[in-house]
């Protein structure tokens, strides 16, 4: 084990275990510097993949485990078998550190760890924390809607409903016309379903926005989301989310769970300042956007995992051109086909833009959201990116990916009504009308309308009197208790 930084001090240690993806890491670390802030120790055990930057938080301390991954392994397209083979291989390395950190406590005075804070995720934290009698808090970091689509998909399957080859049993009369749709379910993995009908007690969500992964087999995909849900010996569950925005799906979960959950979210907007970015950060951007006008820009970004294929490269990028709105487009490194890329260039995108448009490898994303000429955000719909563009009162378009972004895209278009759904394969005259839609016509003036109501009642949900930092007082109380 390398101790990265040693950090002692007479309050409570958390033990924090982040899944090493930039969407999990992010809120696992505004999470720490917020209980940090309240007096708490933090120690973050990290993988050796991804590992975040320990100089970002000199507050911290680091400790880095084996995760035994080769680096062909190691791939965003074979996502959960990745991750179940890191739950695997982290156990041992884990629990030793663990034991070890333990028995420095006991012998050297080290601050007394009261808890172990785990990625939903990471789940073999929790046979650890119970080999070593720690208590545990699960960390979910996507919507709590996504979590009880997620969790519709395995009742179904308990209940006979479904099985992994796609056929249905235990069906009768009319029941039978609705669970039709579910016999082709496990087809999304490959093929995706296009079913427009509602699924039964999750409105709005249709068969097509389940969130369900196209990567691995029905049978992986399935026993993830068993493993990650089942709360097992965990004493709390915090959700980076909040009443304003999930209140019917918390007070649901809230019935299903024998333990309390925390909605102490947004993370980000209640954390102390700072940067876990994997990727550098380009801030020349922001100069760009201090010569545009309020509220024209749209900032187009797909996350740090997604993809754009060669195709919908260029729809996107002429689409873009023909909207005549300034725009600011982050290209990550490896989300475009880099040929596909250079071609647009030489094909006379460059001059076709001008100085309308902005281009960066990487953007400091709250910082650009927070800014006055930014007017829409055209985004894959990760939780992270759908709670900072609420929070900064921007409206989208959405255009979800793969996994829970179908379920965030679905909510933000029809239940909080602040953005546009793109359901198709793009095209470059929906991109342009998209766009419009959202930047000038009336329509998404009436959503950046109802985007800023909604982050004024996100601000007051945080502060003192709102139930997020009611939730958060709570929750320190009973980490305290331990």
């Amino acid at each position: 084990m390398e101790m990265e930084k040693e950090h002692r001090s007479s309050h409570p240690r958390l033990v924090l275990v982040p899944l090493p993806f930039q969407g999990h890491i992010n809120p696992m670390l505004q999470l720490g510097s917020i209980l940090h802030s309240k007096g708490f120790s933090i120690t973050v055990l990290h993988t050796a993949f991804n590992s975040p930057v320990p100089s970002n938080y000199p507050e911290f301390g680091f400790v880095s485990i084996p995760d035994n991954l080769s680096e062909q392994l190691i791939s965003a397209d074979d996502l959960l078998p990745f991750i179940s083979l890191l739950n695997l291989n982290c156990g041992v390395p884990f629990q030793e550190c663990l034991a070890k950190m333990v028995q420095k406590q006991e012998v050297e005075n080290e601050p007394t760890i009261a808890c172990i804070v785990y990625d939903e995720c990471m789940y073999f934290c929790d046979a650890v924390a119970k080999y070593v009698k720690l208590p545990s808090i699960v960390l979910r970091t996507t919507s709590a809607s996504t979590y009880l689509s997620r969790n519709a998909i395995l009742q179904l399957k308990a209940e006979g409903v479904l099985t992994s080859q796609g056929t249905s049993t235990n069906i009768e009369g009319a029941v039978a016309s609705l669970i039709s749709a579910l016999e082709s379910l496990f087809n999304i993995f490959y093929l995706g379903s296009t079913s427009q009908d509602l699924v039964p007690g999750l409105h709005p969500l249709r068969f097509k926005d389940l969130p369900v992964s196209k990567i691995g087999t029905p049978e992986i995909f399935l026993q993830f989301i068993t493993n990650m849900y089942k709360t097992r010996t965990t004493s709390a569950i915090i959700w980076n989310t909040n009443d304003v925005l999930e209140q019917p799906s918390l007070q649901e979960i809230q019935k299903q769970c024998q333990v309390g959950i925390f909605p102490v979210g947004p993370l980000h907007e209640v954390a102390p300042a700072s940067s876990s970015s994997l990727i550098k950060e380009d801030n020349s951007c922001i100069t760009w956007l201090e010569k545009q006008k309020q509220n024209t820009v749209l900032y187009v970004s797909l996350g740090s995992v997604a993809s754009v294929d060669k195709k919908e490269l260029g729809e996107m990028a002429w689409g873009l051109a023909s909207s005549k709105q300034p725009f600011l487009w982050v290209i990550r490194p490896g989300s475009v086909d880099d040929q596909e890329w250079k071609k647009l260039l030489t094909e006379g995108f460059v001059e076709a833009v001008g100085e309308n448009g902005c281009t960066v490898k990487w953007a400091p994303q709250k910082e650009v959201l927070a800014h006055g000429a930014v007017g829409g955000f055209w985004t894959h719909c990760g939780w992270n990116s759908t709670l900072e563009s609420i929070s900064k009162g921007v409206p989208m378009i959405c255009k979800p990916c793969f996994g829970d972004q179908r379920v965030n895209a679905r909510h933000v278009s029809q239940v909080w009504r602040i953005g546009i759904q793109l359901e198709n394969m793009c095209e470059r005259g929906e991109v342009e009308r998209a766009i419009k839609r959202l930047m000038v016509d009336k329509e998404g003036k009436e959503m950046r309308q109802r985007a800023k109501n909604l982050k004024e009642r996100i601000q007051l949900n945080i502060r003192e009197g709102g139930s997020s930092y009611n939730y958060l007082n709570k929750l320190i109380e009973l980490i305290m208790s331990f």
